[in-house]
């Protein structure tokens, strides 16, 4: 499908976030990414959609091709700050250490990269300080450091750390 992410794994490939999240999380449930309690993993779920589905795509490389290159850095700007202005108010419900309590979550595996786009696109995060506790206290993981957008393979080079 040409669709990116895309994981090969136990014979087939699948793409888009949350279906390969949700697929090794039910394959491989360790370490878990979805809370055992239902309301937990609801809001999870619920996070995981805003950024994935609500945040992200408006700062595809494929909008923004659409929006031309003079309204770019503000068409993503304004689509980041709208959906942040929403996520900073459902994180001062939810979140403990993490986006949902006290345990990484796909809500947290979803966050990193938007925070890392919202730098890219130079939004202040001041307004935002549930989001940008949470992003440096997941920041501070192994696992989220070796996997940060501006470590991967691929990364230009004017992004790279």
């Amino acid at each position: 499908t040409r669709q990116v992410p895309a994981l090969e794994i136990d014979g087939i490939t699948i793409s888009q976030s949350l279906a390969i999240i949700e697929y090794l999380e039910e394959t491989r449930p360790t370490p878990r990414l979805l809370p055992q309690d239902p309301k937990k993993r609801a809001r999870v779920r619920m996070i995981s959609d805003l950024i994935a589905g609500g945040i992200h795509p408006l700062q595809n490389l494929s909008v923004l091709k659409q929006v031309g290159q003079e309204n770019q850095l503000t068409w993503a700007q304004n689509a980041i700050t709208s959906g942040f202005n929403s996520l900073e108010q459902i994180l001062q419900s939810t979140a403990g250490q993490y986006c949902v309590g006290d345990e990484v979550s796909m809500a947290d595996l979803c966050l990193v990269p938007q925070v890392a786009n919202a730098e890219r696109f130079k939004v202040d995060l001041t307004p935002y300080p549930t989001i940008s506790r949470i992003n440096k206290t997941l920041l501070a993981l192994e696992a989220f450091q070796v996997s940060h957008p501006c470590r991967q393979p691929d990364t230009p080079a004017e992004l790279r750390a």
